[in-house]
Order: C-alpha cells, then sequence, then structure tokens
C-alpha cells in the first residue's frame, strides 16, 4: 500500500480533515489527526475516527511530542499555515500540504478547478451539472460540496471532478494541475487570513502554476494574470473583448449565438458570466455547446445568489444573502436593473464602503442599513443616496418594500458577513425570504 509503514500527521478536524486522514488511513497509512480546538464538537472525534484505525489528538495534546517522526502533515483548508500548530510540524522539517494536493496526488481523474472571489460556488454546480447532463459522471467538491478527499477515497467513479479552489486550499499545493482551469474574478477578501490583498492574490494565482500549453483555463477578460501557459479562454458579460460575451440577453462565442439567457433560472450580469464560464469549461473537455442548452436552461441555481424570491405589487424581491463582500456587492448593483432599494450591512469586517459609494449612487434610490455597521454605512453612504436604519430583518423588508415602486427591485446584498446578527448567510437569506413571504 502506497503508505504502509509511513506516519501522516492530519491537522485540523473539519470535514476536510477527516477525509484526508480517511484517504491516509486506507492507503496504508498510520494516522494522527490533530486539531488544537476544543470544546463539544471535538468530544465524540476520538471514538468517530477510531472506526478507521486513526489516532485523534486535541487541544494540547495535538503538540504531539515529536514531530519528526511524520513523513508530511495534510493541513486542512481551515487552518494558517503560520499557525501555532502548522508551525509546529513544519519547523521540525515536516512538509505541509493541503488536502487538495494530498487529494490530487492519490487521484487519476482529470480535474477542472474553479477560483475566484465570487461565483465561484454556482459555476462548480453548473459545471458539474452540464457534465452529467452530457453522460460526463462529475461530482462538485473541494470548497463546495464534498471534501476533495472523501469524492478521491469513494468508490464511485467519475469521467472528471469538478472542484472548487480557494485560496486557502491553493497556498499548499506542489503538483496539483487541473487540466480545465476557471478564473471567475478578484477582489480583495479573508484579509483576516491573509496578511496582504496580494498574499491572497498570490494563493489565488496558484491555480495555473501547473499547467502547461495542452492544459486550458477559462478566465475573466477584466482580469488576464501575465504569465498563464495554458490555453485562454476570454468572457465577459460587461462590454469587454472577450471569446465569450452578452448583448440583449443573448450569450455568444466568438459571434456564435448559443443562449437566450432571459431563458435561464438566474438572473443579474454576473450570474450571465457564470453561465459562460461553465460553458467554457465544459466546452475545453470536448463537448458541443448544443449538448449543453438544455441542462443549462432547466439548472435551478443555489440559494442566496440572487435567487427570486417573490414578486409583490409588481416589486421584485431579491435575496444575494451571499454577498459577502464588496466585490460581490458592486457585481449584484451593476447586474440588477436599476433603480434599486438595497437591504446592506451586517458584520463589521473592517472594509471600507467608501469604494462602493458611486456605485450605490448610480444604481440605488434608497438604502435601508442592518446590523453592526448599519451607521456606518449611512454615515459613508448618507450623502449621495437616502438611506434609514433597520433594528432587524423584518424592519428592514418593511421598510424596503414602503420605499420600493413598481417595476423596482429590492435587493439584500449585504456586502459582508452575518455573524453579528444570524449563523450565517442561509440564516439570514432565509430570514428576509421568510419576510418577504408574510407581506403576501
Amino acid at each position: 500500500m502506497k503508505y504502509a509503514g509511513q506516519q501522516i500527521a492530519v491537522i485540523g478536524a473539519g470535514s476536510s480533515g477527516k477525509a484526508a486522514a480517511r484517504l491516509a488511513c486506507a492507503h496504508g497509512g498510520s494516522v494522527t489527526l490533530a486539531d488544537s480546538g476544543t470544546g463539544d464538537a471535538l468530544g465524540g472525534l476520538a471514538a468517530e475516527m477510531a472506526e478507521d484505525g486513526i489516532m485523534v489528538k486535541i487541544a494540547g495534546d495535538a503538540f504531539v511530542e515529536d514531530p519528526t517522526s511524520f513523513a508530511f502533515c495534510v493541513v486542512s483548508p481551515g487552518i494558517d499555515p503560520e499557525s501555532k500548530l502548522a508551525q509546529h510540524f513544519s519547523t521540525a522539517g515536516v512538509s505541509l500540504i493541503s488536502e487538495i494536493e494530498f487529494g490530487f496526488q492519490n487521484s487519476k481523474v482529470p480535474v477542472v478547478a474553479i477560483t475566484g472571489t465570487n461565483g465561484k460556488t454556482t459555476t462548480t454546480e453548473l459545471i458539474s451539472v452540464i457534465f452529467n447532463a452530457v453522460g460526463l459522471k462529475s461530482v462538485p467538491c473541494g470548497n463546495y460540496g464534498l471534501a476533495y478527499c472523501d469524492v478521491v477515497r469513494g468508490s464511485e467513479v467519475f469521467d472528471v471532478h469538478t472542484v472548487e479552489v480557494s485560496s486557502f486550499q491553493l497556498e499548499l499545493i506542489d503538483s496539483f494541475r487541473p487540466v480545465t482551469s476557471v478564473w471567475m474574478n478578484f477582489a480583495p477578501d479573508h484579509l483576516d487570513r491573509h496578511p496582504n490583498v496580494a498574499a491572497y492574490r498570490d494563493a489565488k494565482l496558484r491555480i495555473f502554476e501547473n499547467q502547461t500549453a495542452g492544459d486550458c483555463t477559462v478566465i475573466n477578460a477584466a482580469d488576464v494574470p501575465s504569465g498563464i501557459a495554458a490555453e485562454k479562454v476570454t468572457f465577459s458579460a460587461f462590454g469587454l473583448d472577450a471569446d465569450f460575451t452578452l448583448a440583449d440577453n443573448k450569450i455568444s462565442c466568438k459571434g456564435d449565438e448559443l443562449i437566450d439567457f432571459s431563458k435561464t433560472r438566474l438572473r443579474g450580469k454576473h450570474n450571465a458570466e457564470n453561465v459562460m464560464a461553465a460553458m467554457a469549461a465544459v466546452h475545453s473537455r470536448g463537448v458541443e455547446f448544443s449538448a449543453m442548452t438544455e441542462a443549462v436552461y432547466s439548472y435551478q441555481p443555489p440559494r442566496h445568489r440572487c435567487e427570486l424570491v417573490a414578486v409583490i405589487d409588481d416589486i421584485e424581491f431579491i435575496n444575494d444573502s451571499k454577498s459577502t463582500n464588496l466585490h460581490s456587492l458592486e457585481s449584484s448593483l451593476r447586474s440588477l436593473r436599476p433603480p434599486l432599494v438595497l437591504i446592506a450591512g451586517g458584520k463589521n469586517k473592517g472594509l471600507d464602503y467608501s469604494g462602493v459609494r458611486k456605485t450605490v449612487h448610480e444604481t440605488c434610490s434608497h438604502v435601508v442599513a442592518i446590523g453592526e455597521i448599519a451607521q456606518s454605512l449611512v454615515d459613508c453612504w448618507g450623502s449621495t443616496v437616502s438611506c434609514e436604519i433597520a433594528s432587524d430583518m423584518a424592519d428592514a423588508v418593511r421598510r424596503a418594500k414602503a420605499r420600493a415602486s413598481r417595476g423596482q427591485v429590492v435587493l439584500l446584498s449585504p456586502g459582508t458577513s452575518s455573524f453579528d446578527m444570524f449563523g450565517g448567510y442561509q440564516e439570514r437569506g432565509d430570514a428576509f425570504c421568510q419576510n418577504v413571504n408574510r407581506l403576501l
């Protein structure tokens, strides 16, 4: 067996860490799963993993006495390589690799990998849906869906793995090489993990690192990094010169019309770009565009991403609760029919909202601010657009409805995370949908 006689450390006991540990064990490794955290979530971990022959070390025990005894250490995406636990192994000379890298080293299935600041989850899911619709068995995994190592370890046979990859997963790759990479976009984010924007971008750019001229990259024409060896296919829904374009709601490739975007269940130009990227990625694997149209038209997008909730008194209510950064907020504002009534706000992530003041002014007739940063938003945007503060989501929906006129859109696009008021963006989006439906 591949790792027989080797001790392998896996740090981080989330779903990716547990998947990597089980994969290493399946290949004969003597595996220790370490997590420096404490609490109820880790309480039953030892018994759970013991069934697979995996030793668990938590809290202070995670800092094993002799890290030099391990052949290598697999790092879960939730663990910062600069953390004390990761450094405990690396300073002892133990090489660190990401869970994505470890899965790739143990798989022969070609990978289509998707990264970017926004849009990657919708695109990942859509690519997998199209592959399956045309007879190429695939599954969305990685940063979205199943843990990649679980898919690699599983008995199910796939023609292609559709893998969403985050900066956290890419920063510790070595040989990871997608046959097709997809670069959706880039904007500042995750500065609570990366030391600066440049470091965040450098981690993302590693998706291209091992590609060769025989591979393909599907890339947003608004941001084409230099030094890419793979064949480039570009897309833009915003009027830039590109292979894939949008005009009069029609998506075309090099002048040939492919689909009528208005017939899909997606909304907004940024979602048109998601469709372009997905079709281009699948086409790179030899699939004709004509074989994809039915799958694209019938695709039901993930919830909380420009989701049409209801139309009340000719006012559309759209749930974009997945908008947790400024780039996502700006994309939504630029993609929908102005003037909008915007519900925005949430946790203070230290972002500078003056950068989107001009976009808010140009696209919104009114803003209802919520959450921890509500007053900051009013202070920042109030000189250019009418603003008010709501006490909770129910109040925000009522206020937005009162401010909207027939033909307008009420958009929930918070532009930040939800943890000041909710347990996650899903809970926030559900609260919006519930309160909109109460208006019915």
